[in-house]
């Protein structure tokens, strides 16, 4: 599997093969050679159907039927490989060289790569393509570079301070205390402290211990599963305990959650009733929408199990049966390489469920969760020893 973005005569081409076929599809207008105009570019696919939109202008490839998910173990590259015997054949029109020009901020799947001379795993004859230290984005929040005989300084809006305008004029003097995150409130001319895992408190600055994990929208719990080399993954199993009382909440997500690609297997609540997701390799859904088992979200303790043998999947609600599904008898996939991450109640600061979800899951999770069980493990997981945000003692009262 393959895909990649080529210059060819002038035209931007998108080339992509995900196992069956290679899709083709380029550009209506030209990239001229001039060298003092930016071009913002946008491609990809959805499923086997490709889209490329050069400054405004879309094309998209109609999907035919066959195969949807792109597989790739290799390095990303940028304006070049480390060697041309890495480039599929039909990858390219003809034979292939190197990029010659200038490139900025690139977004994979909502992430931008940092281009640094340190981020990257390697590089070579790369070069500074402003030629100045101002560069491209050094004052953060639309602050504004100016080149001096030293270096360079920053001109900040109003309620942004710092050398490079990286911090708000509302955190500057916040009382938020060990590992917690000053989220600024301009309105209120204020800030509010969302604390570390362990630690609560107005200013996160009291030691909490707990066994129930409340969460309480926009919290979450990152755990990294130490057993990950050794399990059967195409025998999983996750059971826990829940109770709230929203009808909407994604909680849990076995899986790295990076791209569209990473398997995954998802428990949550949508329009108050329990659904499961499991995505294999290809995205296979499989949502519960019995309306007897809509009593999710009482404000009682329920007891949830998924269990995935190979791609035969059983899920179990307060002990009782409610799903046995083949979610795919031609057994192309069975294994969940979650690659040993959970997510609980959401994810991390700033990532919207919804979308990294895409639409499966609506919103963070809002109650309380406790006796987390991977595999047939003995003992269940200490989610105090993870990591994550905005999450408080669930073990007395509300």
């Amino acid at each position: 599997d393959f895909l990649c973005i080529s210059l060819v005569n002038g035209f931007i081409q998108l080339r992509y093969n995900l196992g069956d076929r290679t899709v083709i599809l380029q550009t209506s207008q030209k990239v001229h050679a001039s060298g003092n105009t930016w071009h913002s570019l946008k491609a990809g696919r959805v499923g086997n159907e490709g889209y490329l939109d050069l400054d405004g202008i879309n094309i998209t490839q109609k999907a035919g039927p066959g195969m949807n998910a792109l597989d790739t173990h290799t390095d990303f590259f940028v304006g070049g490989v480390s060697s041309l015997n890495l480039v599929n054949s039909m990858a390219v029109e003809n034979e292939p060289t190197s990029f010659t020009g200038c490139i900025r901020e690139i977004v994979i799947n909502n992430r931008e790569l940092k281009l640094t001379a340190t981020d990257p795993k390697g590089g070579a004859n790369v070069g500074d393509c402003d030629g100045t230290v101002c560069g491209y984005t050094v004052c953060k929040n639309n602050g504004t570079c100016q080149l001096e005989n030293s270096g360079f300084s920053c001109s900040c809006p109003q309620e942004w301070i710092g050398s490079t305008c990286e911090q708000s004029i509302h955190c500057s003097q916040n009382r938020c205390g060990s590992q917690a995150l000053c989220i600024p409130q301009p309105a209120l001319f204020s800030y509010i402290c969302v604390c570390a895992l362990g630690w609560s408190g107005k200013y996160c600055d009291s030691k909490i211990k707990f066994f129930i994990a409340k969460f309480i929208g926009n919290s979450y719990i990152k755990y990294t599963d130490p057993y990950y080399g050794k399990r059967d993954l195409q025998h999983s199993r996750i059971s826990l305990n829940f109770t709230t009382n929203q009808t909407e909440g994604l909680m849990v997500w076995m899986g790295k959650g990076e791209d569209e690609d990473n398997d995954f297997l998802a428990i949550g609540l949508a329009n108050g009733t329990l659904k499961v997701v499991i995505n294999l390799g290809e995205r296979i859904s499989v949502p519960l929408i019995h309306s007897k088992y809509s009593t999710c979200c009482d404000e009682r303790w329920h007891f949830v199990t998924v269990v995935q043998n190979q791609t035969c999947i059983k899920v179990y609600l307060d002990e009782e049966l409610i799903l046995f599904e083949d979610i795919d008898p031609h057994r192309k996939y069975t294994a969940l390489n979650y690659g040993g991450i959970c997510y609980f109640g959401g994810f991390e600061i700033g990532r919207k469920v919804n979308i990294v979800t895409e639409g499966l899951f609506q919103k963070e999770f809002i109650g309380k969760i406790k006796d987390v069980v991977l595999f047939q493990d003995s003992k269940k997981i200490q989610l105090m020893k993870a990591e994550g945000y905005n999450v408080y003692n669930g073990n007395y009262g509300n």
